[in-house]
């Protein structure tokens, strides 16, 4: 049975104008201890469960053309934050758009320098506990 997700990976075209974006404005920490990759990155420590992002700069597949405007309509990764308002105001000091929920819930979606779709939300229940 699988219990959590250890990370989750993002390709990214420039780590430091990635690490901008995750650490300080999204102050997820950085973890200083990386393994040594082929190819450079970083890993961020999400909450203390050990769970991580895994930034990785390496040539992306994916084009970020004709993606949904709406990042609830792509793949993404979902994330649990402590104050969302405070959130959506650092976002917007520093030109990030983001688009609330559809649904309705405390929830907003917006991309990453790389196109790569975030979600946040202060508190997460399963669409099939709702």
């Amino acid at each position: 049975m699988i219990k959590s997700i250890a990370h989750a990976s993002f390709l990214v075209e420039d780590v430091s104008r990635s690490l901008k974006f995750y650490s300080d404005i999204l102050q997820i920490p950085v973890n200083p201890h990386r393994p040594d990759f082929a190819y450079d990155g970083a890993w961020l420590d999400i909450g203390d469960k050990g769970q991580q992002i895994h930034l990785m700069k390496l040539p992306n597949p994916d084009s970020v053309e004709g993606r949904p405007a709406h990042g609830g309509r792509d793949r993404h990764v979902a994330l649990v934050v402590e104050d969302l308002e405070a959130l959506a105001q650092r976002l917007e000091q520093a030109g990030y758009e983001f688009s609330r929920s559809k649904s309705g819930r405390a929830a907003f979606f917006c991309r990453d320098p790389d196109g790569n779709a975030i979600e946040f939300s202060e508190d997460f229940t399963p669409p099939a506990q709702r």
